[in-house]
């Protein structure tokens, strides 16, 4: 074997060879529902289309593969991984890559490569559950052609120290290579990258493990390469970008000259390297190389100090030393000043009648505070343990008093068991949920990771521990810790269960874990908060507290079931029987003023400027909210303005140095609707001939009395009335000039505004197909000769007739757009092309269909029956699978 041959060779419809010049490969992280809120609601709402567009947006910031992750605990991970999979691939300009198939559930993993196209990834197997495991996975993943990412981890647990790393990737790289003969360009190691400066002793040398690691992997296991998820170095910053950018890129930068030569990055969280203020880069890297003790302090200490680039005015550091003395607690427990402290409690305890109630009043008042921040975002991970340090220090403070004052009784508030479930090492929210309720006068057990049930029922039994918390990260953990509920309901346990830990949920408890345990199940969403529903849980009284959250779990769990019940569905002829009736003998079409197809080769941009919906543009960035409301957004109104006028920058440029070309054809013909198709005639032969015919779908969904079920035929006159009638059909584009334009940003490095201009492209595209609907409309048709609509009422679809588009709600059928193409000969006309999957290019190109008929309406198709399928088929003379290829999957399904 050649040295070219044992590079790394990955393919999407392209190919991706990782060679010693490729740098490093960015693998997108935002198609994950772990790591991204809004993937993972796309998912669950199913809608696939938009999710579609978060890969392309991937794809279009950088990204040279695509990680897939579909590991949530109420979804159904091998249909969200095969439909989504199944859909990308009918997308050339996201195909192009290649997939990484990431789940830490095997059927997953398999449903995705039985799907995938080209050589893909997959991420990950591991020794966790042994050898035979491991190579039984490994042997599938080469017979289905992929390369894998190896995760550092086996039957003990997950690689925590340089040693087990190098430990674990040896022997995982021999049993590869020398027992299944598995090659060794293939094999990715990920040595874990874990958080840093999270205040804890044992985590000094997460980095500097993983940089070395990292250099022994390349050294010692020829032509494997090396993977990691950079965001998980920065976890305990959460919430401060300024810190978190600078965490990304200087780690980046040293990993890749360790050797890491690929990984999951958002560049949107990246900071460039020379451009980090010098003051935080030092800062950040005496962390990462453990350069002295109290790095992780002097890191926390300037990261409370920045927001964006902004720094707090050093003469206002001890202003609250001036303020009232619940407010110095409270601040001091938020900020993690222990210096003042004992100080600011010893005058509490003066204040009240037992020490105590310094505890429960003072101190717990400022915890809640520290909750809500923690909560919502607005503090970090390392500020809560520094939190908890404080508290640490009042309660010491404040022991020697409420000891000599004790009558007899338990020494701590209450005795709780903490494990991180088997087959989960992820312990850091565990832990911080320890430290803080043991600052609050709870005994704590904690018992560690990869914990199975039997171990956690032994030792609570034994331990007569008032609450058991369980902790778990991957999605598999979600099914232990139902499997823990019922070995404790099995063993007649009595005691609270709180349910933590990133992929956990209120639903997730509601629905899988509390109906299997007779005791009260809390979720609990947060590390601070688990001290207030402990201390509801413990008190004396909590009958009621536990009844509600009970009735409370119930009644989510009732609804949340309800929304998953079949609704019913009508026939296909019983749907045609319950058409959307017209009175076609009182009703007479307009005229069109001119039939036949019109071609405009060029025209003025800045026609178009005024007809712009800005709404979806700020979405293509990920700020949500209504232009022009968004730009005075609270949260993100700043961050919009800037966009904003960025955009009007480049968008002058383009209007005044004529940078893009619109381009149009359009026709209108003679039609008639024959049952659920429509016939549409040549022009010049007064409805004789028919050249293209258009096929519609019905809804099937059983609706109340008096709603119809609706077709687009619906709204064409029927042949057997006699009337004549009439249908246009578009294709516009802005697209020319785009990827010239993008090509020369991004060889300036500029991918900002690379981004920007087929953001604006595609904005001006559909701007072109509401200016041309207008004209149609008043002009070409004139069926509305005398509309006058603002550019607020054209969004807001206020005028008559609708433009349908192929693959879209009301025509869910990607085949449509050969009839139109077909029609109107698009391709020879203007340049715009089908690609074999159907896709419009240039990308920023819209077609349609226009219904004039003020009777005509959007409508949502919905599922539809078998029977409507097979009948489609029937139609389309194709088979069954291959009319389900063509049918947006979210909008139609059998």
């Amino acid at each position: 074997m050649t040295k070219q041959e044992q590079y790394l060779t990955l393919s999407g419809l392209e190919p991706l060879v990782v060679t010693p010049e490729s740098n490093f490969i960015n693998v997108g992280e935002r198609t994950n529902v772990t790591g991204s809120r809004k993937f993972l609601r796309l998912i669950k709402e199913e809608k696939f289309a938009e999710a579609i567009e978060v890969a392309r947006h991937q794809v279009d910031g950088g990204a040279q593969i695509l990680d897939v992750n579909m590991d949530e605990g109420m979804l159904d991970g091998v249909k969200a991984m095969t439909t989504f999979l199944n859909l990308i691939a009918s997308e050339p300009d996201i195909a192009k890559i290649p997939i990484m198939i990431d789940s830490s559930k095997w059927e997953i993993i398999e449903a995705g490569l039985q799907v995938a196209q080209g050589k893909c990834v997959v991420n990950s197997i591991s020794l966790k559950e042994g050898e035979e495991e491991f190579i039984r996975q490994a042997k599938l993943v080469r017979r289905y052609g992929a390369a894998v990412i190896v995760m550092a981890f086996d039957e003990k647990g997950q690689a925590d120290t340089l040693d087990r790393r190098i430990e674990i990737c040896r022997r995982s790289y021999k049993v590869l290579v020398e027992k299944i003969k598995f090659p060794p360009q293939d094999i990715i190691f990920d040595p874990n990258i874990f958080p840093v400066a999270t205040g804890m002793n044992e985590h000094r040398r997460n980095a500097l493990d993983f940089f070395e690691a990292t250099k022994w992997i390349r050294d010692n296991l020829p032509y494997a390469n090396v993977s990691g998820g950079v965001s998980n170095v920065s976890f305990s910053f959460r919430g401060n970008n300024t810190v978190r950018e600078a965490m990304h890129s200087s780690f980046l930068y040293h990993a890749i000259q360790y050797g890491m030569s690929m990984g999951i990055v958002n560049p949107a969280m990246l900071e460039v390297y020379d451009d980090i203020d010098r003051e935080l880069l030092d800062l950040v890297e005496d962390v990462f190389f453990d350069r002295n003790d109290d790095a992780t302090e002097r890191l926390i200490t300037f990261a409370e100090t920045v927001k964006g680039d902004k720094k707090k005015s050093e003469d206002s550091v001890l202003e609250w030393r001036s303020n009232s003395l619940q407010d110095r607690i409270t601040h001091s427990l938020v900020k993690g000043i222990d210096a003042f402290i004992t100080d600011d409690v010893e005058e509490a305890r003066q204040s009240v009648n037992r020490p105590i109630e310094v505890i429960e009043g003072h101190l717990m008042t400022g915890m809640n505070v520290v909750g809500d921040l923690f909560g919502s975002g607005k503090m970090f991970l390392p500020q809560v343990v520094k939190s908890a340090r404080v508290m640490k220090k009042a309660v010491a403070y404040l022991q020697p008093f409420i000891e000599a004052e004790k009558t007899g009784g338990q020494e701590y508030a209450g005795k709780i068991l903490m494990a991180t479930v088997k087959g989960d090492v992820h312990d850091i929210g565990k832990n911080i949920v320890s430290v803080v309720l043991g600052c609050n006068n709870y005994e704590i057990i904690d018992l560690g990771v990869m914990v199975p049930a039997d171990k956690i029922i032994e030792i609570a039994k034994k331990e007569q521990v008032d609450v058991i918390g369980l902790s778990g990260l991957i999605t598999p953990s979600l099914d232990e810790m139902v499997y823990v509920s019922q070995a404790m309901e099995k063993e007649a346990m009595d005691v609270p269960l709180l349910i933590g830990g990133a992929t956990t949920s209120k639903a997730h408890s509601a629905v899988k874990i509390a109906p299997h345990y007779s005791n009260t199940v809390v979720h609990v969403n947060d590390a601070s908060r688990a001290v207030t529903v402990v201390g509801n849980l413990l008190q004396e009284n909590n009958k009621l507290y536990k009844e509600n959250i009970r009735s409370d779990y119930d009644k989510f769990r009732e609804q949340f079931l309800q929304r998953g019940k079949i609704k019913d569905y009508l026939s296909l002829e019983q749907a045609q029987q319950n058409r959307f009736q017209i009175d076609w003998q009182s009703f007479k079409p307009v005229e069109p003023n001119k039939l036949g197809v019109k071609v405009i080769e060029s025209l003025d941009l800045k026609t178009l400027v005024p007809y712009i919906d800005w709404s979806p543009f700020f979405r293509s960035w990920d700020l949500h909210g209504k232009y022009p409301e968004i730009l005075n957004d609270d949260v993100v109104g700043s961050q919009a303005t800037e966009l904003f006028e960025d955009a009007q920058i480049l968008l002058n440029r383009v209007l005044e140095e004529k940078l893009l070309e619109a381009k149009v054809v359009f026709g209108l013909f003679p039609a008639n609707s024959i049952n659920d198709d429509i016939e549409i005639y040549s022009p010049d032969s007064l409805g004789n001939e028919t050249i293209a015919t258009f096929l519609t779908l019905r809804q099937q969904l059983k609706k109340r009395e008096g709603v119809p079920n609706f077709a687009l035929a619906d709204f064409v006159a029927p042949k057997t009335t006699g009337t004549k009638d009439y249908i246009g059909c578009f294709c516009v584009t802005t697209g020319f000039g785009t990827d010239e334009l993008a090509a020369g940003f991004e060889k300036d490095h500029d991918d900002y505004n690379s981004i920007m201009i087929k953001a604006l492209a595609d904005r001006l595209a559909e701007a072109f197909a509401e200016f041309l609907h207008e004209k149609v409309r008043k002009d070409y048709w004139g069926y509305a000769s005398h509309e006058n609509l603002s550019n607020e009422s054209l969004i807001k679809e206020e005028y008559k007739g609708i433009r349908p588009a192929p693959g879209y709600p009301a025509c869910p059928d990607h085949l449509e757009k050969k009839t139109i193409w077909k029609l109107l000969k698009v391709e020879e006309s203007i340049g715009v092309r089908l690609t074999e999957n159907l896709a419009m290019w240039p990308a920023a190109s819209v077609s349609g269909y226009y219904f004039g008929n003020p009777e005509s309406r959007y409508f949502g198709l919905g599922k539809i029956k078998q029977d409507q399928l097979a009948d489609y088929a029937k139609r389309r003379n194709i088979s069954i699978e291959e009319a389900t290829k063509w049918l947006n999957p979210n909008l139609a399904n059998s």
